[in-house]
Order: C-alpha cells, then sequence, then structure tokens
C-alpha cells in the first residue's frame, strides 16, 4: 500500500495521546490508593490531560488532508454499525471531549475542598478519568481494527494489528509522560519503568508480525489475476500510459532495499534506543535523556507506521506491478 504521511501522523498522535492520558490517570488512580509518595501536585493532571487533547487533536488535523472532500467529512461517520473507521470517527472526538472535561474538572477542583492530591473514590475526576481510560482502549481497538478486519490484505489480517497499536501507542504516551513529569522526580522513574516495559513488549508483538508476515505466500499469482492458466507469464507493462488511482494508490513505488532499511530504522529508533535512553534514565541519568527517549522513540514509530502500512500487499498489484 502507499503510505500518506497524514495517516501515519494520524495513528501516531492519537496513540501517544490516549497513552499520555491512561498515565496521567493511572497517577490518579494510585494516589487514590496511597501508592505515590510524595502526593502528585494538582497541576499535573490538569496539564497533563490537556496534552493529550493536544496530541489527539494534531492527529485529527492531520487525518483532514487524507480526505479527498473535508467538507462531507461527517459522513464517515454514518456507517458505525459495520464500519470500524465510523467507530474511529465517532470514539475519537468522544475521547477528546472527556479528556478535556478531565482537565477543566482539575482546573475548576471539581473534588471540593480534599483537593485532587487527595483522590476519593467517587471524585468527579475518577469518575470522568475512568470514561477516558475506557474511551481510549476503545480507540485503540477501533484503530486496530480498520486494517486487521481487511482479510484480502493478508498482513493487516491479524490479532497482532490491534495488540501492536495499543503497545506501541501506550509506550510513546507513557514515554511522553516521564518526559512531561521532569518535576516530579518519583513519577519519572515510574512512567520510565513502564514505558520500558511497554515498549519491550512492543518490540515482541512488531517481530512477531514481521515474522509472519515474512512467511505469508500469495493466494493469487498472475494466471489467476488474468485468467489464463498457461505456465509461464510475463508482464510488460502496467497497462497504463500514465498514473491511475490504481498504481498511486495501492503500492508505494519504492524498492526492497528502502522498505528494509525502514525496517531496521524503525526496529533501532522505535525500541532499541529508546529502550537503552529509558534504563539510563531508571538509573539517575539527566533527565534530558527520558525526554530524548521519547522524541526518538516517536520518530522511530512514525517510520514503523510507514512500514506497517508499505509492507501490505494489495492483490491488484499482481496485475498493476510493471512499468512499460
Amino acid at each position: 500500500m502507499n503510505p500518506h504521511f497524514s495517516v501515519i501522523l494520524l495513528t501516531t498522535l492519537i496513540g501517544a495521546g490516549q497513552g499520555l492520558f491512561i498515565a496521567v490517570f493511572a497517577a490518579e488512580l494510585c494516589a487514590l490508593f496511597g501508592l505515590v509518595a510524595p502526593p502528585v501536585a494538582p497541576w499535573f493532571y490538569f496539564y497533563g490531560a490537556l496534552l493529550s487533547f493536544g496530541f489527539t487533536l494534531g492527529g485529527l488535523v492531520a487525518s483532514i488532508f487524507h480526505l479527498g472532500r473535508p467538507s462531507r467529512g461527517w459522513r464517515s461517520a454514518s456507517q458505525w454499525r459495520t464500519s470500524w473507521l465510523s467507530r474511529e470517527v465517532i470514539v475519537l472526538p468522544t475521547f477528546m471531549a472527556v479528556a478535556l472535561l478531565y482537565a477543566a474538572a482539575h482546573f475548576l477542583n471539581w473534588n471540593g475542598a480534599h483537593g485532587a492530591a487527595e483522590p476519593r473514590i467517587g471524585d468527579p475526576t475518577i469518575v470522568v478519568g475512568l470514561a477516558g481510560v475506557v474511551l481510549a482502549l476503545a480507540l485503540y481497538v477501533c484503530t486496530g481494527m480498520i486494517y486487521a478486519c481487511l482479510p484480502f490484505l493478508r498482513e493487516w489480517a491479524t490479532p497482532l494489528t490491534v495488540i501492536n497499536f495499543t503497545l506501541l501507542g501506550l509506550a510513546s504516551g507513557f514515554a511522553l509522560a516521564a518526559a512531561a513529569t521532569l518535576a516530579q522526580p518519583p513519577l519519572v522513574r515510574v512512567y520510565a519503568t513502564c514505558a520500558l516495559a511497554l515498549t519491550l513488549a512492543g518490540l515482541l508483538g512488531r517481530l512477531a508480525s514481521l515474522a509472519r508476515n515474512a512467511r505469508l505466500r500469495p493466494k493469487s499469482t498472475l494466471q489467476t489475476a488474468i485468467g489464463i492458466k498457461h505456465p509461464r507469464i510475463v508482464q510488460k507493462s502496467k497497462g497504463f500510459t500514465a498514473d491511475s488511482f490504481n498504481t498511486r494508490e495501492f503500492f508505494h513505488g519504492r524498492t526492497l532495499a528502502f522498505v528494509r532499511s525502514v525496517k531496521w530504522l524503525f526496529l533501532l529508533a522505535g525500541f532499541v534506543l529508546p529502550a537503552a535512553l529509558l534504563v539510563l534514565g531508571i538509573a539517575g541519568a539527566p533527565r534530558a535523556t527520558v525526554v530524548a527517549a521519547f522524541v526518538v522513540q516517536f520518530v522511530g514509530l512514525i517510520a514503523e507506521r510507514w512500514h506497517f502500512f508499505a509492507q501490505a500487499n494489495h492483490p491488484q498489484n499482481l496485475y498493476y506491478q510493471a512499468v512499460a
């Protein structure tokens, strides 16, 4: 498939935003049960949720550039009964609204006199935060299922697609939480440790998908594509004198060597380097190390998402695979 940068930005930005919100609310849950010492500063929840909203808003804006007619984009939500894309279109703005509501709840001190540093079961922020976590997880499923539900794109049609979207989004979100929590050292170490565990889990999931896809063999051949049973068929032309929708949208036009280089790039920048930087951050290295871990990982995940789209081989490429 031909990766569009707007879709790459959409999936990576909202994934990090969802993961950040879950990380922020996890801190409030820990405070609820007395697992965080010293207490988390009230401003952290507000700014964390606001940053989560900003990332998801950036992803939403990026998605507009992928639409042929943005004025009709609202129609994409009309098929929610059968379309995972429609469900994503509904869940994403709902999650954004809840994240903004969570930030407002802390800013306006809806919890009352006891303050956000001492949350209680039943507090407005706890209720809103739980709703946000449920929506964030649902959004991971919706985004992953957009691709996993396509049986003819066999590289995507696997539960690993949803699992990897979730793990990589959570890993980048917790790494972002660690980078954004520099004023509270105890939380930095906790978030960096969680980000490291999620990064390693994401690496295992991504390696599993790469190994699975390497074993796939096309179900169709040139013979079945054009209905000719001759044992030897050589294609000399793609059938067009100029580009068409088929040749632009379903093939990236890059060489196999380029695709392989992107694979090694995202494995290094998306997993190995950030994991090493997070280990250093946990061990007490300068706090800028944790910030670098998030930046490097986010760049690596952009490369990972490009490879995810590019690796999917549409069956129509059997016919439109050569240029005269």
